[in-house]
């Protein structure tokens, strides 16, 4: 603000903005959990500190920065409020729909990397697998795990090729973790094989700019193969409950 800008203004509007910048001090401090700081801060030094002024708490409930989440949100709620943009997996949905899969597949391609777009990059493809377990087909579960292990690993005959993005991202060389071979070798003679494979199969490695699905154009999948808990996701006491929970309330002090 300039000093001329400040002198044009009256008594009451200055007299307001500093009421207003008053109660934004004292608003409730949002404080991220240790995985949000872990790999850009050493867990071995103290952690950053808050400074807590008088009268002010820490957040224990909604985070103003976010769009409020509805009373008993569903899961259509969370990808337009959490998980947008969602390009990909809407992309990766739509493919596999226009190629005939059965639902179960599609809807498998439109959840497959929701734990990356609302909660934790790393080993996505069980922490999808829990999220939804509790609401899904055990299969679709099973094929959104496995997706993760398979994708590194080429089945021309079901047309996949090892992706070149991986290549640039990664380098030639990599190889993935022993623990990843060990699940490969169990997962390609499963019984719902077929099923993870589409999914990598479906799972686009670049975005295409000219495509852009609609959330709408699986809506009716959604409710047909996606069993919407009548609490709302995160208060249904699931198995996977307390996951929904954080994505909701990622700042929440406990």
């Amino acid at each position: 603000m300039t000093e001329a800008t400040a002198k044009a203004k009256t008594f009451s509007e200055r007299a307001d903005e500093l009421e207003h910048e008053q109660i934004a001090a004292l608003d409730p401090i949002p404080q991220p959990s240790a995985i949000y700081l872990s790999g850009e801060h050493d867990p071995t030094k103290p952690m950053p500190t808050v400074t807590q002024k008088p009268g002010q708490y820490f957040l224990m409930g909604h985070d103003k920065r976010l769009s409020r989440m509805p009373p008993q949100p569903t899961l259509i709620d969370f990808f337009k409020q959490r998980f947008f943009p969602a390009t990909h997996v809407l992309q990766s949905a739509r493919l596999a729909k226009l190629a005939g899969h059965p639902e179960k597949v599609v809807l498998a391609c439109l959840l497959h990397d929701i734990a990356i777009m609302g909660f934790i990059r790393c080993d996505h493809g069980f922490w999808a697998a829990e999220m939804v377990a509790p609401y899904v087909d055990e299969e679709i579960a099973w094929a959104i795990q496995a997706h993760q292990v398979l994708r590194f690993f080429p089945d021309p005959a079901n047309g996949y090729e090892y992706p070149q993005q991986y290549i640039r991202l990664f380098g030639e060389g990599y190889r993935p973790e022993p623990y990843i071979d060990r699940l490969y070798d169990k997962m390609r003679n499963h019984k719902w094989y077929i099923t993870a494979r589409l999914i990598t199969v479906n799972d686009i490695y670049s975005f295409d700019p000219n495509v852009k699905p609609a959330l709408e154009d699986f809506t009716d999948i959604i409710e047909r193969n996606f069993r919407q808990p009548e609490e709302g996701l995160g208060f249904d006491d699931s198995a996977s409950s307390h996951i929904w929970r954080t994505i909701n309330w990622p700042t929440r002090f406990l």
